[in-house]
């Protein structure tokens, strides 16, 4: 991203905030869209996301980091939304997973991505905090308040239903 214009943004340049926008808004609604499922929901956060980034930019020590802080942003955004939203339960309950019906009808030949939708919400973030994001298990027991273990079993249980889910559906 270009130092002068985030500089621009530093001084609350709608122009360059605009411009700012349009080169990241598809990529942190990619970010936003593998933690969660309603696209009214993504784009609560995508805009929650936007504010947070132009109001907190003057904090941003190394303007070289931006684009990864601005994905952070997102990340943490999504995750407050899934915990505002009480849906961040962790369970291995077979439950959870959707009907194999619903899952006939989905075509996910254009994004593996769209798989994870199919895993329950705690399982999906933590597999995205670890297999996507990078973060080990000691951050994301942090993260979302609770232990190794359960991320670990999770992000296993996760692991285990996206190969279930692609052998099903031989991609």
């Amino acid at each position: 991203m270009d130092k002068e214009l985030l500089m621009e943004c530093r001084r609350n340049n709608r122009n360059a905030q605009r411009q700012v926008y349009e080169k990241l808004a598809g990529k942190l609604y990619a970010v936003c869209r593998r933690y969660l499922k309603n696209d009214e929901d993504i784009e609560e956060v995508l805009a929650d996301t936007f504010f947070k980034i132009f109001t907190k930019i003057n904090q941003l020590q190394d303007l070289e980091t931006f684009e990864a802080w601005t994905k952070k942003i997102a990340v943490n955004e999504c995750l407050q939304k899934l915990r505002a939203n009480k849906k961040l339960h962790v369970s291995l309950e077979e439950n959870h997973i959707i009907a194999d019906e619903a899952y006939e009808e989905a075509s996910f030949e254009k994004d593996i991505l769209g798989l994870l939708h199919f895993l329950p919400e705690g399982c999906r973030a933590i597999f995205n905090l670890f297999a996507i994001e990078g973060y080990p298990h000691k951050d994301i027991a942090v993260m979302l308040s609770i232990s190794e273990g359960t991320s670990k079993s999770q992000l296993n249980f996760a692991r285990k239903k996206l190969q279930e889910l692609l052998t099903s559906r031989n991609i």
